[in-house]
């Protein structure tokens, strides 16, 4: 959340801690950026923002912040019926932090009730490559505060609430694109860390690759197969999960965990239709290079019959060797040099 003025006697910060409190039922984590605090210089940088080279530590920090945060709220007044030129600031130092972010907008003032400044924020963001959702809460001073706070309202808070689900949907859908991964092995393939919304889209993913690897086995007591969504989210404290997506849609992903000196890799999936065209052994890769220090070697598992997967491990640079009469135990040193995968294979 930015509030934008940075006035002595500003109302911006009591808005701000009205806006928390009645989004505090909602599932995200807030972080206040006031520009009084933080006190941008004016573009005071010598390279343009667009190179994303800085080279004053205020500067750099801004960005860390921006580009960590999945969405922004802004808190604006209207002033001669426009934003702040604080506000202005605080867009124009950077550049490619804001991209695909979605913004929106709590307007407050005398007259519009700070609607004009909205509408000249959004003509910046949308400008900067960002999305405004919609939803916005316009307060009008003399009617919505008292004694420098937020009167209470249930409709306001409502309010509040919808702004904020509304950025929280879009930048569910957006995260792809602000990804920083390096581009996949086909067109419009992103790479990025699980989080906690992908987990239901997942599990759908994940049965449906294990029917495949149940038809090839011969039995239906597969663990994938078996899993709960409670069972999915709980593996997060002991496994780190990874997602591949395709112009938005989930098609692949993998986990890994240390056990002992091994980097221990499991569930490595490909919806069946995205299959031959290189994304599992990229995905692969890029797991085990993830390994932390200390790992001697990469291991994994998969069912005795399930020729496909055994061949990609093994054009990787994997060692079979048999677990138990359903299953193979499969290994690679952690510095040793894999085989080069050939795509559409």
């Amino acid at each position: 959340m930015l509030v934008a003025s940075t006035r002595p006697g500003r109302i911006g910060p009591a808005i701000a801690e009205w806006f928390v409190r009645a989004i505090a039922s909602e599932p995200v984590t807030v972080d206040v950026a006031d520009l009084a605090e933080i006190g941008l210089p004016l573009l005071d940088e010598p390279g343009h923002p667009s190179s994303g080279e800085y080279v004053h530590e205020h500067t750099r920090a801004w960005s860390r912040r921006v580009d960590a945060a999945d969405a922004v709220v802004v808190i604006t007044p209207e002033y001669n019926s426009g934003m702040p030129a604080t506000l202005k600031n605080a867009f124009d130092v950077l550049y490619r932090e804001w991209a695909w972010k979605p913004i929106g907008f709590v307007g407050y003032g005398n007259t519009s009730a700070g609607t004009r400044a909205v509408q000249m924020a959004k003509q910046v963001a949308t400008s900067l490559r960002m999305v405004p959702v919609g939803a916005t809460v316009a307060l009008r001073l003399a009617e919505s505060t008292r004694d420098g706070q937020v009167i209470p309202s249930a409709d306001r808070d409502a309010a509040a609430r919808g702004v904020l689900r509304e950025v929280a949907k879009v930048a569910r859908v957006t995260r792809p694109l602000r990804s920083r991964e390096t581009p996949g092995p086909v067109d419009g393939v992103v790479l990025t860390v699980a989080e906690s919304e992908d987990l239901p889209e997942l599990l759908v993913l994940q049965r449906c690759c294990w029917v495949q690897e149940a038809l090839a086995n011969e039995t239906l007591d597969l663990a994938p197969l078996r899993e709960s969504l409670v069972e999915l989210r709980a593996s997060g404290s002991t496994w780190q999960q990874w997602c591949v997506r395709r112009d938005g849609r989930l098609i692949a992903a993998a986990r890994a965990r240390r056990a002992g000196t091994a980097w221990e890799i499991g569930r490595l999936m490909v919806a069946p239709d995205q299959a031959g065209q290189g994304i599992g052994s990229w995905l692969l890769a890029h797991v085990e290079a993830q390994a932390p220090e200390g790992t001697t070697h990469h291991r994994l598992h998969t069912g005795r019959r399930s020729t496909r997967n055994i061949e990609l491990y093994e054009r990787a640079g994997y060692t079979v060797a048999p677990a138990d009469e359903m299953s193979v135990s499969l290994t690679r040193p952690r510095d040793s040099a894999p085989t080069q995968s050939r795509p559409g294979r």
